[in-house]
């Protein structure tokens, strides 16, 4: 296939470029050229909001849309001239406000959510734009991804912890529970989409079982090697102060996803090769908290 990736260069969209890259099929990514391209594929050097007539007539078997966080930004691509034959968008599963009934349903009302506010809406304003002018177009709902290219700090701040014999500071018990799904996992489920041109066309993805935070951080260490000693930090203290996720427990229903792809990258597998790429890539991780800092000044 011909393949437009927008974005490329970080994480997902990185990811999803080499990937498709590497089983051969014809990659271009759009992006504004500021970090190290994928060897081997076709830059279009453009902010997406403004490609001039560079897509003009640019006919793609697929566009993986993995950087719309907007109406606009959607627009801007369907308003440039190109001409495709199919279009996923990576949406968010924060479309669905924190009221639902969990697990969260691709037919269940999506609005405001308050705890990733506009982020979430303007998600759900990019797929009602998409789905109202390419009713054909493809949308994906995911929770936390995680795997290789992981940019943000949130496996590696208990590779750090474990690689410097920390003992992790854990909300109260460790209970609230999370829900991932591995990059790799996306891209196969693209590839099913793709050939498979399912009926339904809003899919949750993400792995079937969610795991508590402590038992993620216990397959943190273990991908490192090591074992963690816990210390439950009172509910008082506000969590993302030393933690590095919300808190906020929400589930998805994936079944509509499982129907099509059963399985998927068991977490322990998923971590321990996030974590050899991690050792050997640190920099990599853009935007560090200081977790670490807070905890040894205010909790120790």
């Amino acid at each position: 296939m011909k393949i437009l990736v927008t974005g490329g260069t970080t994480f997902v969209s990185k990811f999803t470029a080499e990937y498709f890259l590497k089983r051969n099929n014809e990659v271009y990514v759009i992006n504004r050229n500021s970090r190290e391209q994928v060897l081997g594929v076709h830059l279009i050097e453009s902010d997406r909001m403004n490609p001039s007539n560079l897509l003009k007539n640019e006919h793609f078997d697929l566009i993986i849309d993995v950087t719309a966080y907007n109406q606009e930004h959607i627009k801007s691509i369907l308003n440039s001239g190109v001409i495709f034959d199919n279009y996923i968008f990576i949406s968010s599963s924060a479309v669905y406000p924190e009221t639902n009934i969990q697990p969260f349903n691709e037919e269940q009302a999506c609005g405001q959510n308050s705890v990733w506010g506009d982020y979430g809406i303007n998600k759900l304003m990019a797929e009602q734009y998409l789905i109202n002018h390419c009713p054909d177009a493809y949308i994906l709902r995911p929770p936390y991804f995680y795997g290789m290219y992981e940019n943000l700090y949130r496996e590696a701040f208990p590779f750090d912890c474990a690689e410097l014999d920390r003992k992790f500071y854990i909300p109260q018990k460790g209970d609230m529970k999370l829900q991932f799904f591995n990059v790799s996992d996306l891209c196969r489920f693209i590839e099913i989409i793709i050939e498979k041109q399912p009926k339904n066309h809003i899919y949750n993805v993400g792995n079937k079982n969610a795991v508590t935070i402590k038992e993620w951080v216990e397959l943190c260490y273990k991908a490192v090697g090591k074992v963690p000693e816990f210390i439950e930090v009172d509910k008082s203290i506000p969590q993302r102060d030393y933690f590095c996720f919300y808190d906020y427990e929400y589930i998805l229903d994936v079944s509509r996803q499982n129907e099509l792809m059963p399985t998927t990258v068991p977490l322990e597998v998923g971590l321990k090769e996030e974590y050899e790429w991690y050792k050997n890539n640190y920099n990599s991780v853009y935007n560090r908290k200081p977790y670490i800092e807070f905890i040894d000044k205010n909790l120790k």
